[in-house]
């Protein structure tokens, strides 16, 4: 089972409420997943950045899946945004989708991305103890 760390009386709180740390167990399987962007499977890329993350995040859930884990065993999120607007969609988004899990994640605001037309790209780092 992971351990979050909030340390919001000795650590100013994350703005998004995010905890500043997560423990892994000891013998715990970790999964690192390249950055997924909002692209579906026959490769087209919404141009709303909210349908993006919803993209994202399905296909978040399609690789925990293939590991048998779920966005319970998410460790970390890393999210790169073309622009700072985008964010207050992904936590709106993160916020339905992880409930009270609310893991540590690094946001930062990027010029733009390879890909056309990509204004968000996640990663993710799980863990599992079996």
């Amino acid at each position: 089972m992971l351990t979050a760390h909030t340390l919001n009386d000795r650590i100013c709180a994350h703005s998004n409420n995010a905890a500043h740390a997560t423990e892994v167990p000891p013998n715990a399987r970790v999964l690192f997943c390249n950055g997924q962007v909002g692209a579906r499977l026959d490769g087209t890329v919404p141009e709303d950045p909210l349908e993006q993350i919803e993209v994202i995040f399905e296909r978040i859930r399609i690789i925990l899946a293939a590991s048998n884990m779920t966005f319970e065993d998410v460790v970390k999120f890393t999210v790169y945004v073309t622009d700072k607007s985008i964010l207050d969609d992904y936590f709106c988004i993160r916020g339905r989708i992880m409930g009270d899990h609310n893991p540590p994640a690094t946001l930062l605001v990027v010029k733009k991305f390879p890909r056309s037309g990509v204004e968000v790209e996640i990663e993710t780092i799980a863990a599992k103890a079996d």
